[in-house]
């Protein structure tokens, strides 16, 4: 499909720069219905039925964006791919400035070998230190790897520690949020379990690549960035379990979506998993897994606006945007959500 199809114009001033406050009391654009629904995310609990089966994604952001030098020339990496304990792929800027074999030093403690260069700006970066230690550095040294359109003049700042971390966040290694996930409270969840709504955790570790602009003319021809994921054994059985007995699977978030299709088969089983998925959804694909999405708004031209498209059907998407640009939402990161319902599944279930 051509990539003008999923652009639109969003003012600036749409483009949340703090999230809500409280988390729950976000804007939802409920799509769940055969009516566009203005609603609030603490209603969560309303619209979804007990014996439904929410999926969140448990990764951690990790202080990612580091700046630091090359002999005197100042270099910024963001970190987005693990590849070994004390080595990730990374996105320099200006990717110009490290040459391989050379140091890039965030400090008189804190360093890193340059060990090769790809396409796009990214260097392969072998630090002095790995594991526990590579992650306290990050922590002392880093910021939070905020995405562009949030503006910071140095990153995320103190406040965006807790504010771009979901409450369900456990394990380190995402280098953005999953950010649908930062709409909950221990209130929500707690109202969830009451009206009998089952929760768990799965876990994709988020790469910088979702920030990228998608730069090709036809989606034929865009190549995702590979992230790592996990699925116990315990919690596929559960998933099938619960669409066998009628209830709906429901994925907080495009990430938590993208795990979950990438360990379906065909037949709509949902597998354990543990390996990259570099899975991209565009209109067309039959869904496996998910029957229903909470998900923010997205960019335009991006593989996020494209998967909702294919989830919800493309004309909806396109009025439910325009609804939500015209009734002041907010959008991205830090902004409001929607709730979706799948239009295109590969059986009838509802």
């Amino acid at each position: 499909m051509k990539v003008d199809l999923f652009d639109f114009e969003l003012p600036r001033e749409r483009i949340a720069e703090h999230p809500a406050s409280p988390r729950d009391a976000a804007r939802m654009l409920d799509l769940s219905a055969a009516d566009i629904q203005d609603r609030i995310v603490r209603e969560l609990p309303d619209i979804l039925r007990p014996g439904d089966l929410l999926i969140s994604n448990d990764t951690r952001v990790i202080p990612a964006r580091l700046f630091g030098k090359r002999g005197e020339a100042k270099v910024e990496v963001t970190l987005h791919k693990q590849e070994g304990l004390g080595t990730w792929v990374a996105f320099a800027k200006p990717a110009k400035k490290l040459r391989i074999g050379e140091t890039f030093f965030v400090n008189d403690e804190f360093e890193a070998e340059v060990l090769d260069k790809k396409d796009g700006g990214e260097v392969v970066l072998r630090f002095n230190k790995s594991g526990a230690d590579l992650i306290a550095a990050l922590e002392e040294y880093g910021v939070m790897p905020l995405p562009p359109y949030i503006r910071r003049e140095t990153g995320g700042d103190d406040q965006d520690k807790s504010d771009y971390q979901t409450i369900f966040a456990q394990k380190d290694g995402a280098v953005a949020a999953p950010t649908a996930g930062l709409h909950f409270t221990p209130e929500l969840l707690a109202n969830l379990d009451a009206r009998g709504i089952k929760r768990r955790t799965i876990t994709l570790h988020v790469g910088a690549g979702t920030f990228l602009p998608v730069k090709v003319d036809d989606t034929e021809n865009h190549k995702m960035h590979a992230e790592w994921g996990s699925i116990s054994p315990e919690i596929a059985n559960l998933i099938n379990e619960t669409r066998a007995n009628g209830g709906r699977v429901v994925a907080v978030g495009t990430t938590s979506l993208r795990l979950l299709e990438s360990a379906a088969r065909e037949d709509g089983v949902v597998e354990p998993f543990e390996a990259e998925t570099d899975i991209f959804i565009t209109p067309g694909y039959k869904f496996r897994a998910v029957d229903m999405l909470l998900t923010n708004f997205h960019l335009p031209r991006s593989t996020l606006f494209m998967l909702v498209s294919a989830f919800a059907g493309f004309d909806r998407m396109k009025a439910a945007y325009a609804h939500a640009i015209e009734n002041e939402y907010r959008f991205y990161s830090y902004g409001d959500c929607s709730l979706l319902e799948c239009a295109n599944k590969i059986d009838a279930r509802t």
